[in-house]
């Protein structure tokens, strides 16, 4: 196989048990640059197949397919050495919160408009660019929704992160974000550079610490840039306080 560079086209299949659709597809990406079309697929399990032989580097998936559907073949996509980027293509637009809980570049919705689906190529080539340097396994943006529209979120802009159950509060610049994500799964792909967990309900960005401050009887405190003060879980405490050189 070609040795791939951040500049090469991203070697792409199409997934969908629409014939038209795939077609339609088809003549888009010929229009793109930065795709070369490797392959297609009907259906989920002859997706899978393929996707082992071919090694794409981006799958356009349909995610209502019969038997194995999108979310399925994305679920077991995600458990690969080397995963490929996943674009989500659906007429659906009620599956986004699950498609991005599945860290997809985007979701894109039919009929497929040609410069839509060039955005969300841009987003794929920058995530192979950030994948090929040092800092590429740690998480640079999320997509979360938001009222009616899906919003991106800069992760260097999130100053605080609370546990909501099943889901996390972004706090991004006065405002907030609700993310169906467990607070344990996203710390896992936060730089630890950046992010400290303070307790097991609180991420916190480094450079929103104003100091700490100890309450008594062993009770340590995290005071904010924003004048607020959180407790410090026990089971935090040691780490907070190395990072602080104590």
């Amino acid at each position: 196989m070609t040795e791939q560079t951040d500049e090469s086209p991203l070697r792409t299949m199409i997934v969908d048990d629409e014939p038209l659709a795939v077609e339609r597809l088809q003549v888009i990406c010929s229009r793109i640059d930065a795709l070369s079309v490797v392959g297609t697929a009907n259906d989920g399990a002859c997706a899978l197949r393929l996707i082992g032989d071919l090694r794409p580097d981006l799958v356009l998936l349909d995610m209502t397919m019969p038997e194995v559907d999108g979310l399925s073949v994305a679920r077991k996509l995600a458990k690969l050495d080397r995963p490929p980027a996943v674009i989500f293509v659906t007429a659906h637009d009620h599956f986004a919160v699950d498609a991005f809980d599945l860290d997809a570049i985007d979701y894109v919705l039919k009929p497929v408009a040609p410069e839509r689906l060039e955005r969300a190529v841009e987003r794929a080539m920058a995530r192979r660019g950030e994948k090929s340097g040092d800092s590429g396994k740690w998480l640079k943006e999320l997509w979360v929704p938001h009222r009616s529209e899906l919003v991106r979120v800069d992760v260097a802009q999130i100053s605080r992160i609370d546990a909501e159950r099943d889901y996390v509060r972004l706090h991004v610049d006065g405002r907030n974000y609700l993310l169906l994500q467990t607070i344990a799964g996203l710390e896992k792909r936060l730089d630890p550079a950046e992010f400290i967990r303070i307790h097991r309900s609180t991420i916190l960005r480094k450079d929103h610490i104003r100091g700490l401050r100890h309450d008594g009887l062993g009770v340590w405190s995290a005071e904010l840039q924003d004048g607020d003060a959180l407790r410090i879980g026990r089971t935090y405490l040691a780490k907070v306080k190395a990072m602080a050189g104590r």
